[in-house]
């Protein structure tokens, strides 16, 4: 930055009240304000006697630097990754690919003004105030008949421990099926990948077959076909162990991951996978306090 004012915080400093941020799902007052009241905040914060605390205005900034560089989140993700393979907890157990709705700001819009805003265009008759405090990235898209306005986070957990691997966020109308290739993790020792049956197509399949991966992922039942005993009985014996994907979104949810505040993709990706970071952290404390020896691993 040019001289002059007052000089800027420690990056460190912004990361970890980042971190409490999406550990305890906090705006960016209500993180200012806890940080001002609790020692404790101050102290993980490194900034214990500071005369000054950075304020939601300074913390808003940063993450909007973040996410104009594209590679903040995702450097921070991979931070935390680094750490749990330093811990020991190093992809296992076979892969686990699912997706899960992230829900946004509705959009005061009509179908004319909607489809505007999808194909990139300013609607009849807004300003550049409304268009700027709209979504135009988020999408509308169906599940099991209800609506939702928002984003998919894309993620991969081994199955052995539950931590996310590879994450990804796109619009909520975005086939799962395929952003496979974009999650794959080739770095776990398991040679099974487990997955939905929206990820049930040929592409996929030849993916895998590429990747010398095993094909654990769901079938459809094929239009008219009524004898499935064998396909229900395959698809039963994936999702027994693909359940386990299911705790991973359960424990984003729990931390406020399933919605965001942000206007735009990369501010909400920004703040997904630090969501997706803040999980694995606190996975990663619970795993080494369940098994101190380090006998699971």
């Amino acid at each position: 930055r040019s001289k002059g004012g007052r000089p800027p915080y420690p990056t460190e400093v912004m990361v970890r009240l980042l971190f409490i941020q999406s550990l305890y799902n906090l705006s960016d007052e209500d993180c200012e304000y806890q940080v001002l009241d609790r020692m404790s905040f101050q102290h993980f914060c490194r900034l214990d006697g500071a005369l000054h605390i950075p304020d939601a205005r300074t913390l808003w900034s940063f993450k909007q630097r973040l996410a104009q560089g594209g590679l903040g989140g995702r450097a921070i993700f991979e931070a935390v990754s680094l750490q749990l393979q330093q811990h020991g907890y190093i992809p296992r157990g076979g892969q686990i690919v699912d997706a899960s709705i992230v829900q946004a700001p509705l959009t005061q819009a009509n179908k004319d003004e909607r489809e505007a805003l999808n194909e990139g265009r300013r609607p009849e008759g807004w300003n550049a105030k409304r268009l700027q405090h709209t979504d135009r990235d988020a999408r509308w898209t169906k599940k099991h008949g209800k609506s939702f306005y928002g984003y998919k986070v894309h993620a991969n957990a081994d199955a052995r421990y539950k931590l996310i691997r590879q994450a990804k966020v796109t619009p909520a109308n975005a086939d799962d099926g395929q952003t496979l290739k974009e999650v794959l993790d080739r770095a776990n020792t398991g040679a099974r990948l487990l997955a939905d049956r929206g990820y049930d197509a040929q592409t996929n399949r030849q993916l895998l077959q590429a990747h010398g991966l095993r094909d654990g992922i769901a079938r459809r039942a094929k239009p008219g076909q009524e004898r499935r005993v064998r396909l229900d009985a395959r698809n039963k014996a994936i999702n027994r162990v693909r359940a386990r994907g299911e705790h991973v979104f359960a424990g984003l949810e729990q931390l406020g991951g399933k919605c965001v505040r942000a206007m735009t993709l990369a501010r909400n990706e920004l703040a997904i996978l630090l969501k997706c970071a803040a999980y694995n952290a606190k996975r990663l404390v619970w795993l080494v306090r369940h098994d101190p020896c380090g006998c699971a691993r």
